[in-house]
């Protein structure tokens, strides 16, 4: 599979952009266990206009993790098209839109998934980013605003005209946010759309290896995404990608050196960002993995995990649970 001229091999799994998720440590790791294409957290094109220094810093990006696309949002037209030209000179592989983000303070502002009550718009700031920047353009969006307005069989097609080179669907619509389960039936109809010549990647709830085979066999796309499944769990792109290559017999990752993974994960942000902020970034992680499972009592060390402001105070505890568990 192709993006532009990005080559993304055989049924490429792609990490999914995440704020506060999707930063370059975590990015790093990713791709380190198979990801064939990562993003990074999404950025607001207001904010990158006005030169907020926070919003900078996510452009911040590294050869060892490419292919790489950086995920822009915004209600703005001038400012989607501005936004696009300073990312641009970042040097990411691709700059991919986002029409999906259903939380509030996005989508209540017209902007990520609210772009689906305004298509004329959407498709007014798809076509004028592609005309002014020289790398591939994508979209992330959704199924529609409800079950009542399912639009993307239609959409997919205008946004293909508009010149982007790749969609990726999130297979539920804006109204319901993360709940119930992902539908990929739509997902499937605009891949079997023979008037559809760009790749789809479907995304939702591939939680499993089986579920990306499943993804792949059944809705025939072309890539797929993961979300929250990866948290606190960057080899899930080795379990997915030895499943899907037939490697029956590969080396499953230990207790032990799962944990080894976090805690490089805790380095790497801490010595990219600060200690402050790499815990921060590092918690939500570690809230999430499942590795813990098995500790007895574990809900005070949760605790403890979740309230330390130092490093040396985490890895404390990340060690005391290898003893535990080790």
């Amino acid at each position: 599979m192709k993006i532009g001229n990005i080559e993304l091999g055989h049924e490429p799994v792609f990490l999914a952009p995440m704020e506060d998720v999707t930063d370059i440590g975590f990015r790093l790791l990713c791709k380190r266990f198979g990801a064939s294409m990562v993003y990074t957290e999404f950025v607001s094109a207001e904010a990158l206009i006005r030169s907020v220094k926070s919003t900078e810093r996510k452009l911040t990006i590294s050869d060892d993790e490419r292919p790489v696309g950086i995920q822009i949002y915004g209600r703005d037209e001038e400012a989607m098209v501005e936004a696009a030209r300073i990312v641009e000179e970042a040097r990411p592989d691709l700059i991919d839109l986002n029409f999906g983000c259903p939380v509030k303070k996005v989508a209540g502002k017209g902007a990520g998934a609210g772009m689906l009550q305004n298509i004329p718009k959407m498709l007014d700031i798809t076509r004028r980013v592609v005309d002014a920047v020289r790398l591939p353009v994508t979209v992330k969006t959704r199924l529609g605003w409800n079950q009542e307005q399912l639009i993307i069989t239609t959409l997919a097609e205008q946004l293909q005209d508009c010149g982007i080179q790749a969609l990726t669907i999130h297979g539920r619509t804006r109204s319901q946010m993360y709940t119930g389960e992902a539908d990929w039936t739509l997902i499937g109809e605009v891949k079997r759309n023979p008037r559809i010549h760009i790749p789809i990647i479907g995304n939702g709830d591939i939680t499993t290896a089986e579920g990306a085979r499943q993804a792949f066999d059944r809705y025939g796309v072309d890539a797929i995404m993961v979300g929250r499944a990866t948290f606190g769990r960057p080899w899930i792109f080795k379990e997915i990608r030895d499943h899907l290559d037939g490697n029956a017999d590969a080396h499953q990752l230990t207790f032990g050196e799962k944990l080894d993974v976090l805690e490089e994960q805790l380095r790497i942000n801490v010595e990219r960002i600060d200690e402050y902020r790499g815990i921060l970034h590092t918690r939500r992680h570690l809230a999430a993995t499942p590795i813990f499972k098995g500790i007895p009592d574990f809900r005070q060390t949760r605790i403890a995990m979740l309230r330390a402001e130092t490093m040396d105070e985490l890895m404390g505890i990340l060690e005391d649970c290898r003893q535990k568990l080790g």
